[in-house]
Parts: C-alpha cells; structure tokens; sequence
C-alpha cells in the first residue's frame, strides 16, 4: 500500500505514541455517557439548581467518545469538538489540569479525525456553550487517512458513493437519510403487524425464478452441481404459504435483477410484498393509501412531503383511474379502437410515439403509459385494470377479457408499487405460462419460467387474495427527498472504478 504525504506524518505521530507507551488503539474503552447524554444531564441538572454551572463547580461528571473534528489552541489551554453518533461536545483542557505529557500528545500526536476518549465534568462557557471540562484524554483509534476535505463535507458524488464510510463521516446529512431509511422500513412492519400479518423469510437462491418479468442472476452450488437464481421476487413463495393456510404474509427484503441502472434501478434493491386471503385490489388499494400515510407521518411527521420542489400530499382518498382512462387523457388514444398489436402500433406512430416492432398488445400499452401518462402523474395516483398479456398472475376481470385486475400507484412520476387480485385458477395459472413461454423471450427476462411446483401448491387450492409489491428504495427517496436510489442505498451498484 502506497502512502500520501499526509498519511506518512500520521504514521509517525502514531509510532511516536507507541514508543512513549501510549496504545493507539487500546482493547477496552471506558464511557459513561453518549455526548447527546452528557449534554441533556448537565441541562437537567442546570434546571434543577436553577442556575448555570461555571468552571469548577459540583457538576455532572461523564467519560465521552467521540470523532475529533475541531481543534482551537490557546497557549496552555485548547478547546476541541468531538463527535459520536448522537451529537458534538465541546471539551476543554489546560495543561495543569490534564498534566503536561497530555497535553503536549494532544497538541502533537493527535489529528482531526481521531478518536478520543475524554473524562471530566460538564460546564457551560461564557459562550453558553455545554462543555466537558477534562482531567483526562485517551486516544482510543489513530486515523492514519484525514478526513475529507477538512470536515466541509464531502461534495463529489462519485467519491461519496464509493466511499460511503467517508461520505457518512463528513456529511451529518447523509447519516440522516438512512436514519430515516431506517425508520421506513421499521414504520412498514409496524404497520403490517398491527393488520395481522406474519412476516416471514423466503429463499433468496432459487432453482426457478418467478413472480416477475426480469433477467434473473445465476449462480452454481458445487456440491448439488446445480444452477440457481439470485430471486426478482417472493412473490410466488409468499402466495404458496397461503396455501398453507396462513392468512396473510410478508416479506421485507433484498431483490436481484440483472438489468439496467437508472435514477430509480439498482440491480439490488430492497421490496415489500404482502398477500392477503380474501381481498382483492380494491382492498389492496385502500390499505396502500393508508399504509403510505402512516409512513409518511411516522418518518416526517407529516403526511405532505416536498419531492423536486412539488407538495405532494400522501393522505386522504388518492386519485384512481383506469389505465384506459390515463392513455386516453394524455396520448390522446384510445387503445381499444386497435385491438390488435399492428393496429395499435401504427397509431402509436401516427402520433410521433415510439412503438417497436416487436411488441405485443399490451406491451405497446405500457409503454404508452410510461412515456405520456407516467411524469403527469405527480400526486398519488392507481392506474388500474391492465392488459392480460402483460400482467400473468392478476384475475381477469369478470366483464373483461382483454383486462386483469391489476394497479399500479405512482408519486412524483415514479412507479412506486404494483399489486393485484391474484389469480387462484391452477388451470388459468398453467395456460398463461404456457402462452407466455411460446410467445416471449423468457432467457431475456420478458416472461415467466413454468413453475410447475407452484402449481401443484395452487391445485391444493389457493383462497382468493390481493397481492402487493413496492421498492421500500423508492418511498425512500420520496420521504428523505432524494432524486436517485444511490442516495438511499448504502453501498448502490457501480461500474469498477479505474482507479
């Protein structure tokens, strides 16, 4: 490993340490309070007395840690801040009181971005300033790298995400978003709890993917020799567990889909899917506004958002319309005027849009969605009743051949979820497999593999249920305000770096 010039000095600063008997990275550290602690016991203790404690009065005595991340010398006294995950703490040392050995270590051995550990008492500065007043400082981790531009934060994009630890060490705004993440995710179970539901865990490799139209990841096990599937979905697991006789069910976990990145794909992406016996979308629907609200409200505090610079009001009745409806109002076609797919297509083109030839009926369908309907939808939105070709595990709807009952919900102009009365005919089941399987490129991921074991589970009988899936990576960016899915995954997908 090669070393930078500032990072040599940090070496030396480190043997210089261990040569006087000082371990910088000692195995036991002692702390009796988080520095957020620290502060809120001296301001207890503040209102209690009823009056602020200068230097050295009877004070709330606290050992800390904490990242250094300011130093102000001042001859044979230094004020610092350091700062741990609750919050920055002020401490102040003088030389006769930490013992000149110390202090000279503090003043010549210690950097920004070290880690200390720090005894004393709590006082408030002339400033007003909490502030813990040492007898004591124990460096506990030598950073040998300095931290990112000087502590204003680290700004270029590319270095953030591939250096993540140093992006969440710089900047407090980040180590927010995924405090928030967080909260989502713990809002979601939550909410899924207290309906009943049992959270449950399904395989992650797979021997036949499904439950999505997606190019799946493949990995070989040695030992079976055999191939197998990072999974695109839980989806058909999850609805064999209601054969099974439970009720309602969900998942919250890790997705695979080798395809493309955008500002909303990540090849790795977080999913909620939940089934519910005897509902359907109509149900799901309901459920979906309110379960979006509490989130919102839960994370925010406040079921309005701001998302791009736009209010967006998450609670309340949202606003519903079928995909005909939506295509009609914003394409200016209505698609069943062409039932067929080159009917379809030539209209497609004689309004300028993009229509490939290739295309079945209903993927021309979606596509109009995506590329007229989709960015007008800015408030929350179910575009419901969808194509059957495109949508192989919805109930048809009863007066409908050609439509299943299917909804998407878009926020913001982005796809947020997607859900369904799901079909519970074994036979039905195996015919759309079928006709999909002759039809479609299934090694492009454009249609469904024969799951002949879910079938079996559904010829056992399978009770009538709504399914639904959404990107927790999406509602994320919704409720933290950020503009692409690399802000609210930790460690997102990136091509290799040439450095």
């Amino acid at each position: 490993m090669e070393f930078s010039d500032l990072e040599l000095e940090r070496l030396k600063k480190l043997q210089r340490l261990r040569e006087r008997g000082i371990e910088p990275y000692p195995a036991r550290v002692t702390r009796t309070h988080t520095n957020q602690q620290a502060i809120d016991a001296f301001a207890a203790q503040e209102a209690a007395s009823d009056a602020p404690h200068q230097a050295g009065g009877e004070a709330v005595e606290a050992a800390v840690v904490g990242r250094l991340v300011l130093v102000r010398p001042m001859g044979k006294a230094s004020f610092a801040h350091i700062e741990d995950g609750t919050s920055r703490l002020q401490i102040y040392m003088k030389k006769e009181e930490v013992g000149e050995e110390t202090y000279e270590m503090f003043l010549k051995d210690i950097d920004l971005g070290d880690f200390l550990e720090a005894q004393g008492h709590m006082f408030r500065t002339k400033t007003g300033e909490p502030t813990l007043r040492i007898t004591q400082l124990h460096i506990i981790s030598k950073a040998i790298q300095p931290p990112p531009e000087k502590w204003h934060g680290l700004k270029d994009v590319e270095t953030r995400l591939r250096q993540r630890y140093a992006d969440l060490l710089s900047n407090p705004e980040t180590r927010e978003v995924f405090r928030k993440r967080a909260q989502v995710v713990n809002a979601l179970r939550r909410f899924l709890d207290n309906l009943d539901f049992l959270e449950v865990e399904t395989p992650v490799l797979q021997p036949l993917y499904g439950g999505a139209a997606a190019r799946p990841f493949i990995t070989h096990h040695n030992q079976l020799d055999q191939n197998l599937y990072l999974r695109i979905s839980f989806e058909l697991y999850l609805k064999r567990l209601l054969v099974g006789m439970y009720e309602r069910v969900y998942e919250i976990g890790r997705d695979f889909r080798n395809e493309g990145v955008s500002y909303k794909h990540n090849p790795e992406f977080t999913q909620l899917e939940f089934y519910a016996a005897y509902w359907d979308y109509k149900k799901v629907m309901e459920v979906t506004e309110q379960m979006v609200a509490y989130v919102a409200q839960e994370v925010t505090g406040s079921t309005q958002i701001e998302y791009d610079g736009k209010a967006i009001e998450l609670g309340g009745a949202w606003q519903r319309l079928t995909m005909r409806e939506a295509i009609k109002k914003w394409a200016e076609i209505d698609y069943m005027d062409y039932p067929t797919a080159a009917e379809l297509r030539a209209a497609i083109r004689a309004r300028g849009g993009h229509a490939p030839d290739d295309a079945s009926w209903g993927k021309l369908i979606d596509g109009l969605m995506g590329d007229y309907v989709e960015p007008q939808l800015i408030q929350p939105t179910f575009l419901y009743d969808y194509p059957r070709d495109i949508s192989p595990l919805a109930k048809r709807k009863p007066d409908d051949a050609r439509h299943v009952e299917r909804f998407e919900f878009f926020i913001a102009g982005m796809e947020m979820g997607n859900a369904f009365s799901e079909l519970n005919d074994p036979l039905d089941q195996e015919e759309r497999f079928v006709e999909m399987n002759r039809t479609e490129d299934v090694e492009a991921g454009d249609a469904h593999p024969l799951d002949e074991d879910y079938l079996r589970a559904m010829r056992y009988g399978m009770p009538p249920n709504g399914g639904f899936g959404m990107g927790v990576d999406r509602l994320t960016m919704l409720l933290t305000n950020q503009q692409t899915i690399r802000e609210v995954i930790l460690y997102p997908h990136l091509r290799s770096s040439e450095k």
